[in-house]
């Protein structure tokens, strides 16, 4: 005699990968030069855990945009007492980075480095290096987004 009464079948639980991985990350840091370092060390190590080896391009790629957009954002968006926000997101093949600080008058904008000065190359690079930037004004709160997204080939 069964002493199961259910009248459903129990069907086996199937465990299949998600044909488009996404991930994300969100975190808020200090605005200071300390900040930008520990932002792009959590990155480097959140790029690693989602698949994205160490010494790699993709990698190396993307630690130095997250590296250049914080550091503008301590730079050019700093409002003392307030923090920058850092989001990686990864969705198939394609990576995300926004850096979020709390000055929206401070407008970035791609200029011709000077040879006289040690600073102004790092949009400059965020552009060379990704397919695509930009910004736009935060949703949130007073200030800005700077993002660009790279296609990291992980599909």
């Amino acid at each position: 005699m069964n002493s199961n009464p259910s009248p459903l079948p129990v069907r086996p639980i199937r465990r299949t990968q998600p044909r488009f991985p996404w991930h994300h990350f969100t975190m808020r840091f200090s605005s200071t030069p300390r900040g930008a370092r520990l932002a792009r060390r959590l990155a480097a190590e959140r790029l690693y855990a989602w698949g994205i080896p160490y010494g790699s391009d993709a990698h190396d790629v993307l630690t130095l945009i997250v590296a250049e957009l914080s550091a503008n954002a301590v730079r050019h968006g700093r409002v003392p007492g307030r923090d920058f926000r850092l989001r990686l997101s990864v969705e198939g093949a394609t990576l995300r980075v926004e850096v979020t600080d709390s000055r929206g008058e401070s407008i970035p904008a791609l200029t011709e480095p000077s040879d006289d000065l040690d600073a102004g190359r790092g949009l400059l690079l965020v552009a060379a290096l990704t397919d695509r930037w930009g910004w736009y004004p935060s949703v949130d709160g007073p200030g800005k987004t700077v993002w660009a997204v790279l296609d990291i080939g992980l599909a």
